[in-house]
């Protein structure tokens, strides 16, 4: 089982620097800009509740962008409350002994549930990332967390892994073998730990 309350934190420690005329911005994930990601996050964190949970598809209901669909305009007027507490509801989910057994299904795929737990710690320590990067404020992952995200994208960096990376991951971004753990990670997931706005 993974503990994803420190990467949940770290998001919610960023919203109130997101300031409202921001939204338009770029983030260091070209596809999103900052109203987009935060709509994302917003999705992502109740879609991974539900595959935590193991809801039956034609039980979940709640306001989630389709794969893909995230954008600012689509975001929740009150996303400042809402991404919280759907946080919250995400690492209680995922404590559950539960949540990592058998198989659960995301997007439409079913995959082994210990595979989407890790799945949604990448694209919590990743997105947090990139929304700490695009607004101008500190990000800190915690060790454990950074050393799941670089043995995933280490994965889906290997020949032949080209078809798992696809739409997860942009293209390795060269970085130096010594660098600290973390901006390792960030290299394989195809992001430039240099990255500024």
């Amino acid at each position: 089982m993974i503990d994803l309350e420190p990467a949940a934190r770290e998001i919610k420690g960023l919203l109130d620097g997101v300031g409202t005329t921001r939204m338009a911005d770029g983030t260091p994930c070209p596809e999103y800009s900052v109203g987009a990601l935060l709509d994302h996050l917003t999705s992502l964190a109740l879609a991974f509740t539900w595959a935590a949970r193991k809801t039956p598809p034609q039980e979940r209901a709640g306001d989630v962008s389709p794969p893909g669909g995230a954008t600012a305009e689509h975001l929740d007027p009150r996303w400042r409350e809402v991404l919280p507490e759907r946080l919250d509801a995400l690492v209680e989910a995922w404590r559950d002994p539960e949540a990592w057994k058998g198989t659960t299904s995301i997007a439409g795929l079913t995959m082994p549930a210990e595979q989407v737990g890790v799945v949604v710690l990448d694209e919590l320590v990743l997105h947090g990332w990139d929304l700490a990067r695009a607004t101008g404020q500190p990000y800190d992952c915690d060790p454990a967390s950074a050393e799941v995200v670089l043995a995933f994208a280490g994965a889906t960096a290997q020949p032949g892994q080209e078809a798992a990376r696809e739409g997860l991951f942009g293209p390795v971004v060269a970085v130096p073998a010594d660098a600290p753990v973390f901006e390792r990670a960030l290299g394989l997931a195809g992001r430039d730990p240099a990255w500024r706005p």
